[in-house]
């Protein structure tokens, strides 16, 4: 046993060690934030940045940028969104929620008030509500951080009632207020994250990403594909 307890210390360091190189290599690209986790293909590691998901060997000499997908013999799981999830949890506070009362499924919606399609989707919010589809809605200012768009999304976010100032901003009636974007900086990142690249990308509960406007009953369908 206490040969046992020895060998898994010094398994234990070498680990911590490995990861702290893999770190190092990855902020010395110009990447922050990083995370380095397991992966379920031998000898890869998950590396978690401020500019997506990436798939390095142990040594930090070869990396692959992407998507991984377990097959099931019903489809595929998006395992990069997945590992994602919890950080979009995180900001479950921050997102201004549209539910739906007999609630089947909840999506995230990285949005933009500028755009065209997330001005069509959430026209239609109600009929997704009543398809049994829980919106939550994050934002994402395509045109960046610097945009005059992250701005009027703050004042959005950090409104008395922000339901009501997003319900004004797709009339039209933009809050007068501008702000420095920090909540939404944190949207925006986590965006980046998941690979977002235009807006409205659609997040499932389980990380898959759809892209782009779905129409409600359009949206439930994918939902139901990939409810398995």
């Amino acid at each position: 046993m206490k040969k046992f307890l020895i060998a898994f210390g010094i398994f234990a360091t070498f680990s911590v060690i490995a990861n702290d190189a893999l770190i190092n290599r990855f902020t010395a690209l110009g990447m922050s934030g990083v995370e380095i986790k397991s992966s379920p293909l031998s000898g890869i590691k998950t590396v978690i940045t401020d500019q997506g998901v990436f798939y390095s060997s142990e040594d930090g000499q070869y990396v692959l940028q992407g998507k991984l997908f377990k097959l099931t013999d019903k489809s595929a799981v998006d395992l990069t969104g997945k590992v994602l999830t919890d950080k979009l949890n995180v900001l479950q506070k921050e997102m201004l929620v549209y539910p739906a009362k007999n609630e089947k499924y909840v999506v995230t919606v990285f949005m933009d008030i500028s755009c065209h399609y997330c001005h069509l989707l959430h026209q239609q919010v109600s009929e997704y509500n009543k398809l049994g589809i829980t919106v939550r809605y994050l934002a994402f200012p395509r045109a960046g951080l610097s945009s005059k768009t992250a701005s009027q999304m703050e004042a959005i976010w950090t409104a008395e009632d922000p339901i009501f100032a997003l319900n004004e901003a797709e009339k039209g009636n933009f809050p007068k207020m501008l702000k420095t974007p920090l909540i939404v900086k944190r949207h925006y990142n986590l965006g980046t994250q998941f690979g977002v690249q235009g807006t409205p990308a659609i997040v499932t509960a389980e990380g898959n990403v759809i892209g782009g406007y779905l129409k409600p009953a359009d949206l439930l369908r994918a939902l139901e594909i990939k409810d398995f």
